[in-house]
């Protein structure tokens, strides 16, 4: 590799990390949730609240960080971002109760909510000047970071090792990658040769596109929570399997996740972004069309894999398409869609609930199902907009530590 590719080269592996802690943060809180529920003394329909308030801040803390990330440059908003994910998550594992937990929860939802968007919007920066898709890897690297947190989380209670010392361990490494990254981020994108001026953040309005495509990652975000929340139950519930066997479901749809991310940077620069979110969309509505249908516990485990594999490359598509266009406003709609996508996350779990009143649970999964093809159908939301007027193709990244124009 050139000289001149080294900068960005250690720019992406910086990233790699930044998604890497964010997962593991994540994935660390979730594996907590039963013993915090103990220590605390909450039941499930005030945990259930609580976390209500996780969700709140993380929407909160998106909200604020993209415009901070368009003004000062995600170089320095990420670091702060991923060391307050880090810490935010002994709050949790301290609180001796309600309020207590609430805090730390509201504390814990800014910090992913800031280090989120702020991640993204550098992930958009390193991709544009990579010239070629690399937004899904970087959102691989959050599932394995998840994925391993959870491992090693449930083997550290296992041997006794309580609450403490796993979110301790957490903080050490939020701060470590938060130091170790900073100098490898990439600095601020000038204003564009030509470009005009962009208006103050109360006379700036959201564009319709970014609107849409918010509207496409609560789709798929929709989707996603249910998988999460619902699937094990689906197999439990429904097919009277056993939770051992049921872990199946939730298994298969996060390795195929995973594993559809890892490969769908090249899958995209071979197909184009929309054909990677109107086919993604359209096999995940037949992946849950086979769950809704599905006479036993294997036809609905390769259901929920199907579903994960369609749906892998395609919020990472929704992200890159919001930072197209003008450099100085991508962290801001990056948050919009990042946004939007959250509250399609908590709302998913908690919409099937009540259709579960209505009808059977395989069912309801309907709703997602619809959601999907509803999201593929809006697949032309994704096309690269043309740049800025008057700007300039991104330069190759230099170690001069000069903002290059784009």
């Amino acid at each position: 590799m050139s000289a001149a590719r080294t900068p960005l080269r250690r720019a992406r592996v910086a990233t790699f990390a930044l998604f890497a802690t964010n997962g593991l943060v994540m994935g660390a809180w979730v594996v907590q949730i039963p013993a915090i529920e103990r220590q605390t003394g909450v039941g499930h329909a005030l945990l259930g609240l609580l976390l209500l308030v996780l969700g709140a801040g993380a929407f909160v803390g998106m909200q604020l960080c993209g415009p901070l990330a368009d003004r000062f440059g995600a170089r320095l908003v990420a670091p702060p971002a991923a060391a307050l994910c880090g810490l935010a998550l002994a709050g949790p594992a301290l609180a001796g109760g309600a309020a207590g937990l609430a805090i730390a929860l509201l504390l814990l939802g800014l910090g992913n909510g800031a280090l989120d968007v702020a991640m993204n919007a550098h992930a958009v920066q390193v991709e544009r000047h990579a010239g070629r898709p690399v937004m899904s890897a970087f959102h691989a690297t959050y599932s394995l970071g998840a994925g391993a947190a959870a491992l090693l989380g449930g083997l550290l209670q296992a041997a006794g090792a309580g609450l403490v010392v796993p979110a301790v361990t957490v903080a050490v490494a939020g701060l470590v990658v938060a130091v170790a990254t900073r100098p490898f981020l990439l600095p601020r994108e000038q204003v564009p040769v030509g470009a005009a001026p962009v208006p103050p953040r109360r006379g700036r309005r959201t564009p319709g596109r970014i609107w849409g495509l918010a509207v496409l990652a609560l789709c798929f975000f929709l989707a996603e929570g249910v998988a999460n929340d619902w699937s094990t139950l689906n197999l439990t519930s429904v097919h009277g399997a056993t939770p051992a066997a049921a872990a199946a479901a939730y298994i298969g749809f996060s390795v195929a996740m995973t594993a559809g991310r890892l490969v769908a940077d090249r899958v995209t620069a071979r197909i184009g972004p929309v054909a990677v979110v109107r086919w993604g969309g359209l096999t995940g509505a037949v992946g849950l069309a086979v769950v809704v249908v599905a006479p036993s516990v294997p036809v609905a485990v390769a259901g929920w894999t199907v579903f994960g594999l369609g749906v892998s490359g395609c919020v990472p598509q929704l992200f890159s398409a919001a930072g197209t266009g003008d450099p100085r406003t991508s962290g801001t709609f990056v948050a919009r869609v990042a946004g939007l996508g959250y509250l399609g996350m908590l709302a998913g779990p908690a919409v099937i609930g009540p259709l579960t009143a209505l009808m059977p649970l395989n069912v309801a999964f309907l709703l997602p199902a619809l959601l999907c093809a509803v999201a593929a159908a809006g697949a032309r939301l994704v096309r690269p907009v043309p740049r800025q007027s008057g700007s300039e193709p991104a330069a190759p990244v230099t170690g001069t530590g000069t903002a290059p124009r784009s």
